[in-house]
This record gives structure tokens, sequence and C-alpha cells, in this order.
């Protein structure tokens, strides 16, 4: 069987030989044997869990945190499903890096031809600022569908979306400002346009037909127009936002 010595497994794993001794002070990764000669030796068993160790650095957990997380996978079953995960997670990293690659590469193509390259082309792989709050609330899928969607328009087209979500917000503050209660006909048939405006996007429940989802969306959408003062001024204040919230329940409980 293979093993290697602190300073070899240090070396491939591109960490100090140091690291490795203050994991297996800590009780984080011991060595499969130690030899007689005082030597920490470690075979796959060993590498495959410092593997999981540096998967879970990368992702930002203290050392405390991740001996708790491999503690908790001890079974064979589940550390293949946690090794899973962090599949998915790297491959989605993959996707973002090659979408970078793939943008710089655009770029260089195009001034090395002494042609102008595409602005949203620059961009792709960058702007997606949004992918960890739509992911951790509505999932993986929507994001992947709604970004590959988003993607796939050209610059003009990316404008005009913006600029119609920018007078679909402004609605909502012309309508407070006139004074219509929430539950207005001309409130709740902008909560319909509203409603609407995200069943375009492919991904979203709406877009699917899944009333119950599209409810929840609208309300946990509402809520957060309400509660986050980043969307207070596309609304025209923290009120008129606040209106655009009551609106938008009424409408979700009502449908």
């Amino acid at each position: 069987m293979v093993e290697w010595t602190v300073q070899e497994l240090a070396d491939r794993a591109g960490i100090s030989a140091r690291t490795l001794r203050h994991y297996h002070q800590i009780g984080l990764l011991v060595p499969d044997r130690i030899g007689a000669n005082g030597y920490r030796y470690y075979g796959p068993v060993a590498v495959a869990r410092l593997q999981r160790i540096l998967l879970l650095r990368e992702a930002g957990l203290a050392l405390g945190a991740i001996g708790e997380a491999l503690a908790s996978d001890a079974n064979p079953d589940e550390e293949i499903t946690a090794l899973e995960a962090h599949l998915v997670h790297l491959e989605h990293e993959r996707e973002a890096l090659e979408r970078r690659i793939a943008s710089v590469e655009h770029t260089v193509t195009m001034r090395r031809e002494g042609r102008q390259p595409r602005m949203d082309m620059m961009l792709e792989g960058f702007n997606d600022r949004y992918e960890a709050e739509v992911t951790q609330r509505w999932g993986r899928v929507v994001f992947e569908q709604s970004n590959r969607w988003w993607h796939s328009k050209n610059l003009t087209q990316q404008r005009q979306f913006q600029a119609d979500a920018e007078q679909l917000l402004a609605r909502w503050g012309e309508l407070h400002q006139s004074g219509v209660s929430p539950l207005s006909d001309q409130a709740q048939q902008h909560a319909a346009a509203h409603a609407a405006w995200f069943a375009q996007i492919p991904g979203t429940p709406g877009h699917a037909g899944d009333l119950d989802k599209t409810r929840a969306m609208l309300t946990g959408m509402a809520n957060l127009y309400a509660t986050n003062p980043d969307f207070h001024p596309a609304f025209g204040g923290a009120e008129a936002a606040g209106f655009a919230a009551q609106a938008l329940r009424h409408y979700a409980q009502s449908h």
C-alpha cells in the first residue's frame, strides 16, 4: 500500500507540514500509522479525510465546525452523500469559471482582430450577483434556468428588461402616492401584472404554472421588498415598498 510522509502529503496537498501536524494534534486528521522512527504515515483513508477537510475549509468552515461535520457523516453512506453535495458545488463553480474564461477569451479574440468586444459578453460570468440569494430561497434549479435565460438575451434585451422592472416598481410608488388602498382594484391589478412579470422568467413557479409555489414566492418577495432597504429606492421609499408588499401578499392569498 502506498503511504506518504508528512512532507510528501503536504507537498501534494499544497499545505504546510506544520498544518498537518496541527491537524493531528487537534484530532482532525490522524495518520494511518506512526512508524518506529516516530514518522507519521498517511494512506488512502487519511488522504480521503484530508480531501474532505480541504473542501470544507475552502467553503469557509472553521476547524471546529469541520470536525463536527466529519463526525456527523462517519459511515460510508453519509460520507458519499456529503461528497456528492461537494461535487455539485464544485460543478457550479466550474460552470461559473468557464463562463468567465469564455468572456475573457472573447475579449482577447476581438482585440486581436481589431474589433470591439460585445459588452454583454465581457461581463458574462461576472454579473450573477443574486446567485446565492436566489439559490438559498428557491433552489439551484431556479437560478440555473433563469440565469441561462438572462444570458441568452443580447444587451438591448437586457436593458429593456431592466427598464421594465424599474417601471414596474416605480408604479407601486405612484399608486401609493395616489392614496388608494393596497386592496383596491388598481393595486390588485398591478399585483397581477407583477406576478405575470415574474412568470415570464424560466425557473420561477409562475412560469411552471405551480400556483402553490407561486403564492409562496410572491409572499416571500413581498417580505423582501418591505424589509430589505436595498429595494426601497426603486419603489420611491420604504412606505411605498411596504404598500407594494401588502398588495402582493393579499393578491397571493386571494389567487
